[in-house]
This record gives structure tokens, sequence and C-alpha cells, in this order.
């Protein structure tokens, strides 16, 4: 019986650099073609996708997730934002007008 990880074995020094590097192999045709976005850090991946219209995007997404799927990578439907006007990142909200700050959180800074 053969025996193989199927997430990266802890106390691997450059795995968060060999996990990057595969995750922008295997999207690198996309932030061409589909003008998205890939930001990686040590065991996760925030993929932004801008498309025109609506079913435009859905086959964009339809594509990314066959790849995905093809490499082995797989997301955690809890932490996926799909279709969203405006989405959370790092304290702050990203819409296609720009970046703006949380509220909640200027408002304590302000306080």
């Amino acid at each position: 019986m053969l025996w193989e990880w199927l997430v990266m074995p802890p106390r691997l020094k450059n795995a968060p650099a060999t996990f990057n590097c595969m995750v922008s192999h295997v999207l690198r045709h996309f932030e061409t073609s589909l003008r998205a976005t890939s930001t990686t850090s040590s065991s996760t991946v925030a993929l932004r996708m801008v498309s025109g219209r609506s079913k435009v995007h859905l086959k964009h997404l339809r594509q990314v997730f066959q790849v995905m799927r093809e490499n082995k990578l797989y997301a955690n439907l809890k932490k996926c934002i799909f279709c969203a006007p405006e989405i959370p990142v790092l304290g702050c909200y990203v819409s296609k007008n720009g970046v703006r700050a949380d509220p909640e959180k200027a408002s304590s800074i302000c306080a």
C-alpha cells in the first residue's frame, strides 16, 4: 500500500515557498487571460477574477475549478466568496471601485 500526503507535511522549511510556486505555476494562464490576480501565503490562496458579465464570470470560474481539480488543489467552500460586489481582505473591503477601510475597524481607531 502506497501512502502519500494529501497536504504539505509539517516542519518543511521551504513548504510555503514551494506551495506559492506551485499555485503560481498552475494559475499562470488565468493571470493574463481572465484578468485574475492571486495572492498566496503559507497555505492560503486569494484569487480575484474580474469578468464583465455574470455568464462569462461563471464560465471563467468553471475553467479555474477544472484546472484546480486537474492539479489536485481543493477549495474550502466555507472560506470562498463567489460573485460578490465587494470582498473583505486584510481588514479592508475591495470592490471594482477600489479599496476602503472596514468601517467597524476604522470607528474603533477614530474613537
